[in-house]
């Protein structure tokens, strides 16, 4: 893209940001959306729309042109999907599979993108290898995404069924929907899991520059480790999901809160460093397998915490506003503490703040689950 589209890394990076500034306002008012309308409807218009978007990329527009479109996508990508997609999830999981449901949906997003990443670079490479020109090669993986958001936008609209939660609006004197969802407690302590469990995963991007500036590897080498731990993905997801119907969420959150926040615990003391890369690397694995998990499972505490189906939308919403916003501040801030203590000494710190945060992140489940228990308890007393 740098090379096709004549940008510079500052552009690109200015680009990406509009993206997320309007995705990230988009994420409370697609929530009230998705509890007026059928997630069929929402998910089908938001990747059709997504789709057509990519056949303009196709064109290779200008600079003003790629902001406009990555404003768009802000709003298609998130405005009309996101909500419905969690709302969708969770009346498929009804009320036993809530673990699973979820645990699928994320396991699969990791391996349908894996898998659609390496036909793009093959459809890139043959491209190339055919024209040698640039340009067609890029349009070519830019037309294979467009493609597949259209089609998938069929596939949704035939295969999807009925939500289980009718699509309603608030009734002549009741509240709003998003009013009822800022004065329920649960859905704050769900934002503050999802911040958490969502940092822990922001972090995982620095390990390969820990492996390369500590731990005398490679960038090779270093690359090799992150792919491969990236793989635990599909299978860390949908086997805590397994575990979080046998068990119950928010144990097991707080557990994967306990093993991450330990692992990295570890990490930040000075003895860790001059162990065996293979001990490193198993201590890493952790790390993913944990942080891969909590992902897959984290929404399904909506179902535990006993929201009533019909704001699902506008409760997912405010949780992932809120959940998400470590897109904006997480980099800024470990950037900060690895370049005021250059190396190890970086890395210590920065190991024991993501130790805290996973610490936090038990206290929040920890609460929401007395929070529900306390609930259930009233509800039944004569």
């Amino acid at each position: 893209m740098l090379e096709v589209f004549q940008l510079s890394n500052t552009q690109l990076g200015d680009i990406f940001a509009v993206y997320g500034v309007v995705a990230l306002l988009a994420y409370f008012p697609g929530g009230t959306i998705a509890d007026r309308y059928p997630p069929r409807i929402l998910m089908s218009l938001s990747l059709a729309a997504t789709g057509l978007g990519g056949l303009y990329l196709w064109t290779l527009p200008g600079l003003t042109g790629l902001y406009l479109l990555f404003a768009y996508w802000g709003l298609t990508s998130i405005l009309l999907f996101w909500a419905a997609l969690i709302k969708a999830t969770r009346d498929w999981g009804g009320a036993h599979t809530q673990g699973l449901a979820f645990g699928v949906l994320d396991g699969g997003r990791g391996l349908v993108a894996s898998v659609f990443a390496t036909i793009a670079m093959f459809i890139l490479g043959a491209r190339l290898a055919s024209t040698g020109d640039n340009p067609q090669g890029l349009q070519a993986v830019i037309l294979f995404y467009s493609v597949i958001s259209l089609l998938t936008a069929a596939v949704i609209w035939v295969a999807l069924p009925r939500s289980r939660s009718e699509p309603s609006t608030a009734s002549p004197g009741e509240r709003p929907h998003w009013l009822e969802v800022l004065s329920t407690p649960s859905v704050w302590l769900q934002a503050g899991v999802v911040i958490c469990a969502y940092c822990g995963y922001k972090s995982l991007d620095n390990y390969g520059v820990y492996a390369v500036q500590v731990l005398d590897m490679t960038p090779l080498e270093a690359a090799a480790m992150n792919t491969y731990a990236s793989y635990t993905r599909p299978v860390a997801a949908i086997v805590a999901g397994l575990w979080a119907d046998r068990w119950r969420t928010s144990k097991l959150v707080s557990l994967l809160f306990a093993c991450a926040g330990g692992a990295y615990f570890w990490l930040s003391l000075e003895q860790a460093a001059p162990m065996a890369q293979a001990v490193m690397a198993a201590n890493v694995l952790v790390t993913f397998i944990a942080v891969y998990a909590l992902r897959g499972i984290y929404f399904s505490l909506i179902e535990e915490a006993g929201l009533d189906r019909r704001i699902t939308g506008s409760a997912v919403g405010l949780i992932s506003v809120l959940g998400f916003t470590p897109d904006i501040f997480f980099a800024a801030i470990t950037g900060r503490i690895l370049d005021a203590h250059p190396g190890a000494p970086g890395f210590y710190n920065y190991f024991l703040l993501i130790a805290v945060i996973c610490a936090a992140g038990m206290v929040f489940t920890l609460a929401l689950s007395r929070q529900v228990a306390a609930a259930r308890r009233s509800t039944k007393a004569p």
